[in-house]
């Protein structure tokens, strides 16, 4: 059973941090980076490459029962966000409302829902509240400002709406998800310069029948959609398959290495190929 009933919210230090050994919290938090978390940090290294001290604050490393995060002081957004989807994630229970993540570190700025008013831009989810709907404790977690970033309302409400929800319709018809999202590039910041504006925001999904031993499951057969949004208006009534790519050119425009630890055999299949259903 993947769904473990903890829902304590656990802040993780800093690029070496730990959670209690063995404990059910753990194993939770594990299963969000089951296929590995991505790595690079080509995306950081023109801004940053003569700061030591930027380039671990942009690797901040956040795992909570419901999700993990990449944070990036730098950018004042997450990264990638990545977890995993399961029908026992789905319940009733109404949206929360957005709050600062005051587990950061004291030398950290906390991006502030006000930060985002009256900007033309929406505090967009990475893992979104309709994917944690089963408690409050859950649902609240995804309104953290560390699994926020600046959407263009066409995007956030539009396209990039539809496909989180087309992702909750393959669960409920019997399907898992590991899905990690974030963006990439600038057209802007927000909050004198705290908050970047990302030019793009993708995702990444593996689509498994509900099962165990899920890694061991992916094949070269295994179903991944990867999408590459522009972040701005006018593409509302886009269909999201529109925007779909293969996970070779995330990776080629993002700097990250995905499904890191599937085998390099079915990586290079699986990652090579653009999702046609």
């Amino acid at each position: 059973m993947k769904r473990i009933a903890c829902r304590v919210l656990l802040a993780v230090a800093l690029m070496v941090g730990v959670v209690p050994s063995r404990s059910v919290a753990q194993s939770q938090t594990n299963l969000h980076l089951a296929l590995g978390a991505p790595s690079g940090e080509r995306q950081f290294a023109s801004r940053y490459r003569a700061a030591r001290t930027f380039h671990k604050a942009n690797q901040y490393l956040i795992q909570r029962p419901q999700y993990a995060v990449m944070y990036s002081l730098s950018l004042g957004t997450p990264a990638w966000v990545s977890w995993h989807l399961g029908f026992a994630d789905l319940g009733s229970v109404p949206r929360g409302d957005f709050a600062t993540d005051t587990s950061l570190p004291s030398g950290f700025y906390r991006v502030r829902p006000e930060d985002y008013t009256n900007s033309g831009y929406d505090r967009g989810h990475m893992i979104p509240s309709g994917d944690r709907t089963a408690t409050v404790a859950d649902n609240d977690a995804t309104f953290l400002m560390t699994n926020i970033l600046p959407q263009a309302p066409d995007n956030n409400q539009g396209v990039w709406a539809d496909l989180e929800i087309y992702c909750r319709e393959l669960v409920r018809a019997g399907n898992e998800l590991y899905i990690v999202s974030g963006g990439r590039g600038t057209i802007g910041t927000l909050a004198a310069g705290r908050i970047n504006i990302p030019a793009y925001t993708w995702k990444v999904i593996v689509v498994l029948p509900a099962g165990d031993r899920d890694l061991a499951r992916i094949d070269v057969n295994t179903r991944v959609i990867a999408v590459d949004i522009p972040n701005t208006n006018g593409i509302r009534d886009v269909p999201w398959r529109t925007y779909r790519a293969s996970v070779d050119q995330v990776e080629a425009v993002t700097g990250l290495d995905f499904l890191a630890r599937v085998s390099q055999s079915v990586q290079s299949i699986v990652e090579a190929r653009i999702d046609d259903r």
